[in-house]
């Protein structure tokens, strides 16, 4: 338990303070523009990472959205619980976590659309020789064909609205105060240790997503579209009373929770 606790203080001194909440996003724009020109001018020899069948994306990241979720659920719920002590109000908070589903459902769905009807299926890699006898991915792989359309970068959007969500909602461990005997306690320390070094994990896939897959404006999409997510809900839409509303803070540190926490 001790280190947990000493995990849980670093990760206070970092992820839950306001600065990183605030400067977030334009780190994420600017890590992405970065990794992205390296890939361009002068790209990285081959690695474990840039293999697309590596631990992190085939057990993490094609499940990002699922981990995200199974995490914040019991969060939510303990910490929200704790703060407001109201089962109406803790429901309303986990509905956060049904929005997230949407976005990240029609994300997906929307990229696989635009995919489909700018893509054509080619005999090889080196796009020679259409075969127009194909007009979807799944027929065109089937037959051993290459599918290339606009592929808008999946990775770099839901790993941009994991991160920033996940960041929005840990910023209640600044108003809790547990004791430090009793399970409540143990329970949010490991939720938000697991939570920080999932974060920890988005953001360093985000980063090799950058350097060594899709070009550049797939990835300028796939954040874009990531970032607009997270401001929709956290920036702009859960400010409202008629919304999940932001995670609980005293009065004094945020007055636009008024609204809502009556």
């Amino acid at each position: 338990m001790e280190h947990l606790e000493r995990c849980a203080w670093a990760l206070r001194g970092t992820l839950v303070r306001a600065a990183v909440r605030r400067y977030l996003p334009g780190a994420l724009v600017a890590s992405m523009l970065a990794g992205s020109l390296l890939k361009e001018l002068s790209p990285l020899p081959e690695s474990y990472l840039s293999n697309k069948r590596n631990v992190f994306n085939v057990y993490f990241v094609k499940m990002a959205w699922a981990w995200t979720f199974c995490l914040l659920l019991p969060f939510i719920t303990l910490t929200n619980y704790h703060l407001m002590g109201k089962a109406g109000l803790v429901l309303r908070r986990l509905s956060t976590l049904l929005v997230g589903t949407a976005i990240w459902y029609v994300g997906t769905a929307v990229f696989a659309n635009i995919e489909h009807y700018t893509g054509s299926c080619y005999q090889s890699p080196a796009l020679e020789g259409v075969r127009k006898e194909h007009q979807s991915k799944q027929q065109c792989h089937g037959e051993g064909g290459f599918w290339h359309g606009f592929d808008i970068s999946g990775h770099s959007f839901l790993l941009t609205f994991c991160v920033l969500m996940i960041v929005e909602e840990m910023a209640v461990l600044h108003e809790l105060r547990t004791d430090r005997s009793h399970w409540l306690h143990a329970a949010i320390t490991t939720l938000g240790v697991a939570l920080g070094l999932l974060t920890f994990i988005w953001v360093w896939m985000f980063l090799c997503t950058a350097v060594y897959f899709h070009n550049l404006s797939q990835k300028v999409f796939g954040t874009l579209f990531g970032l607009l997510g997270w401001y929709g809900t956290y920036g702009c839409w859960y400010l409202k009373s008629f919304s999940p509303g932001l995670p609980p803070q005293s009065s004094s540190l945020n007055l636009k929770q008024d609204g809502y926490k009556k």
